[in-house]
């Protein structure tokens, strides 16, 4: 019994597996599973796996692949402006993969063929096509299809989804006017368009093109001006350093060639003084040899003749220390001339700075007094450079009547006073002079005949008149020379005078 009971068991587990392993299913990813009965909501499997109930649910399968459906118009269609064309394009749809949109599918096409599905579409896309082309302008559709076909497409996707369907994508391919030859024309009119728009714009690129050589022709010139003003700038900066780089070479030259003198004095000095005293070394050798010699003579001589040896060696030693002597005070005398000749040079120095420093103090202290003098003198110093010229002038007015010998005068009105014709002719030099003392005084402020009688004793004592002996001295001299001038002028002839009278 109990092995009757475990086969039934096992046959029991073994039919379970069996209707289990024959009710699993499992869907590829271009496939929609439909499994539905049972009384249960439809299973939708796409790319997965399940289990059916065998003998009371059901299998059925949705393709998911795109289909590509052709779109044209049978007829024509009139546009917004009337123009009625012909439209070719392709749609390419697909069964939607939503739960919705397979639900949706599932009542409309399923155990369908694509021919079915295809014609379903091709009937709605043709629909909205005619109602977007009634919408637009041929011109629109001609110059923007992209938009055109975006408009269908938007127009469609509400009655494709009442489907369960998605459009994927939608090409216009072809616009006929079916032979009016309206598209072609306005084809014509585009390209004349195109073609001036391509001349207008050609223009503007060349005349672009002109300003901006222009603007670069410009900047290049601009760069080059810059460009040659800085080198010039460079130029000019490098010949006023290499000018002050010359000023410093030479100065230090100049120290050079005078630190070089002075050196060269220095070491000329040094071996003035070595040359001494190698000299002196020399002889003090030499005397030392001729000691040494006069040893070995010493020894060789016999005893009569050292007296003589002593005689010798005495004179050698007094010439040789006469000859020292005669070294030393030479070298002596050549270092105080060479002394001597530093100290005239710095001495001649000194006394060119001195004299042109004393040379300056003289000039300043010469400017000082002459400003003193015309601010002490003033008036008398400017009536001393006009009565220096005086004697000129007086001359000069006297010129007329310097070359005349005698004057004949023939008049009826005798005399010899004021009023005679003669007493006029000499009384111009007179007369010329007073006018140049008034013209000084009205000038300068300066009697010239209170100068000429400044040392006459009314002029000190009844006068009061004090002229300056360092200020006027020289203006009164000028007077003086004035007054010989009038002296000098020429006189009338008497003779011809008293001729005149007895006329």
């Amino acid at each position: 019994m109990e092995l009757i009971r475990f086969v039934l068991i096992g046959i029991v587990v073994i039919a379970v597996l069996v209707i289990i392993a024959s009710g699993y299913v499992k869907a590829p990813p271009d496939q929609a599973y439909i499994i539905s009965g049972g009384g249960k909501k439809p299973r939708y499997l796409i790319g997965k796996s399940g289990v059916r109930i065998p003998f009371l649910q059901r299998v059925d399968r949705l393709s998911l692949r795109m289909l590509s459906v052709d779109v044209k118009t049978t007829k024509t269609i009139p546009t917004l402006d009337y123009i009625n064309i012909m439209v070719d394009s392709v749609a390419v749809v697909k069964i939607s993969n939503t739960e919705d949109g397979l639900a949706k599918a599932a009542e409309n096409f399923l155990n369908r063929d694509s021919d079915y599905i295809n014609d379903m579409v091709v009937n709605v896309l043709e629909g909205n096509l005619r109602e977007i082309i009634g919408g637009m302008r041929l011109t629109e559709i001609m110059n923007d299809r992209k938009t055109f076909a975006a408009k269908v497409q938007e127009n469609a996707m509400t009655d494709m989804q009442r489907m369960g369907l998605d459009i994927v994508s939608f090409n216009i391919q072809n616009i006929d006017d079916d032979g009016i030859g309206v598209i072609e024309n306005l084809g014509i009119a585009n390209t004349v368009a195109i073609q001036k728009n391509a001349q207008i714009s050609k223009a503007n690129a060349e005349k672009e093109i002109a300003v901006a050589r222009a603007e670069a022709n410009k900047i290049a010139n601009d760069a080059r001006i810059t460009s040659e003003t800085a080198i010039a700038e460079q130029n000019n900066a490098l010949a006023l350093r290499q000018a002050s780089l010359k000023t410093e070479a030479d100065t230090a030259a100049a120290k050079a060639d005078a630190a070089k003198g002075i050196e060269a004095q220095r070491q000329q000095k040094a071996i003035n003084t070595e040359q001494v005293n190698a000299e002196i070394a020399k002889a003090d050798r030499e005397a030392e040899l001729k000691q040494k010699e006069v040893a070995v003579k010493e020894q060789e001589l016999d005893a009569s003749i050292r007296k003589q040896a002593d005689a010798d060696r005495y004179a050698a030693e007094q010439r040789a220390q006469a000859d020292l002597v005669t070294r030393q005070k030479a070298a002596e005398a050549e270092l105080y001339s060479a002394q001597k000749a530093a100290e005239a040079i710095r001495a001649k120095g000194e006394a060119e700075a001195q004299a042109a420093r004393a040379k300056g103090i003289a000039e300043a202290e010469a400017m000082d007094k002459k400003a003193e003098a015309l601010r002490k003198y003033g008036q008398a110093a400017l009536a001393q450079q006009i009565i220096g010229v005086l004697p000129d002038i007086i001359a000069a007015a006297s010129k007329p009547i310097e070359g005349i010998d005698a004057i004949n005068i023939y008049s009826t009105v005798g005399g010899e006073g004021e009023g005679s014709p003669a007493a006029g002719v000499t009384s111009m030099a007179p007369q010329s002079i007073k006018a140049a003392f008034d013209m000084v005084k009205s000038v300068t402020g300066v009697d010239l005949a209170d100068v000429m009688r400044a040392d006459t004793y009314d002029a000190k004592v009844n006068r009061k008149v004090s002229i300056d002996a360092g200020g006027l001295g020289e203006v009164a001299d000028a007077a003086r020379k004035v007054a010989d001038a009038v002296g000098a002028a020429p006189k009338a002839d008497g003779a011809g005078q008293k001729g005149a009278e007895s006329e």
